[in-house]
């Protein structure tokens, strides 16, 4: 009986325990350079699995990203990022996303 009671216990334990998700962070430099473009990133990586928030610091260009490991990585995001029209760190932006952006948007409008 109490190998059977520390069985049970143990399975109850590795359940939980794999239920206990760890969520990562990243940060992304990219070549974003105003509010638009922010909405524009915020936007593309809320279409991604596993990303539970993300926060673009327009005067630094670094978007913070926290992830669930078990259905995405940072490339995945970075793609993501680069597939929105931004570079993401030394990722470049897709050319036919960026010819897409309003002009403000563009790297070269502020810099």
């Amino acid at each position: 009986m109490k190998t059977l009671i520390a069985v049970i216990c143990l399975s109850i334990t590795n359940v939980f325990a794999q239920n206990d998700k760890k969520e990562e962070t990243v940060e992304i430099k990219t070549s974003a350079v105003c509010g638009m473009c922010n909405a524009t990133i915020e936007k593309a990586l809320k279409k991604e699995d596993g990303i539970a928030t993300s926060k673009l610091d327009v005067k630094t260009k670094v978007v913070t990203v926290t992830y669930d490991p078990s259905k995405t990585d940072s490339d995945k995001i970075k793609k993501a990022v680069a597939m929105s029209g931004y570079d993401a760190d030394s990722m470049p932006a897709d050319s036919t996303a960026y010819t897409k952006l309003h002009d403000c948007c563009k790297k070269d409008s502020k810099d």
